[in-house]
């Protein structure tokens, strides 16, 4: 299994995403965890940041969202009840909003 995984892909303004995690904290046992997410303008400062309790199901920890259409990028890392974080090495997980209609 993948150990992050966002559906769907790529993310849309105004949609709603999923973002599947079994990474380094699951696999280390925590018993709760949290999605560390927020968005980003053109500055790239982190704005509109929430921890999301996340939901264990079918072997993987489970966050859902809303992505709002005024900010270019989603960013997100985890952590769990213990305040341990998983953060991509220090690079944080960050995907482009797409604005606009899709093309399928």
């Amino acid at each position: 299994m993948e150990e992050i995984k966002i559906e769907p892909f790529p993310v849309r303004a105004g949609q709603r995403v999923s973002i599947d995690y079994n990474g380094l904290l699951a696999k280390s046992g925590a018993n709760q965890l949290y999605l560390h997410a927020g968005l980003t303008r053109q500055g790239g400062i982190w704005e509109d940041i929430n921890d999301i309790e996340m939901n264990y199901s079918k072997g993987a920890w489970t966050a859902e969202l809303e992505v709002p259409a005024e900010f270019e990028k989603f960013n997100f890392c985890f952590k769990d009840c213990a305040d341990n974080w998983d953060n991509n090495n220090g690079k944080n997980w960050t995907y482009t909003i797409v604005h606009g209609q899709s093309l399928v």
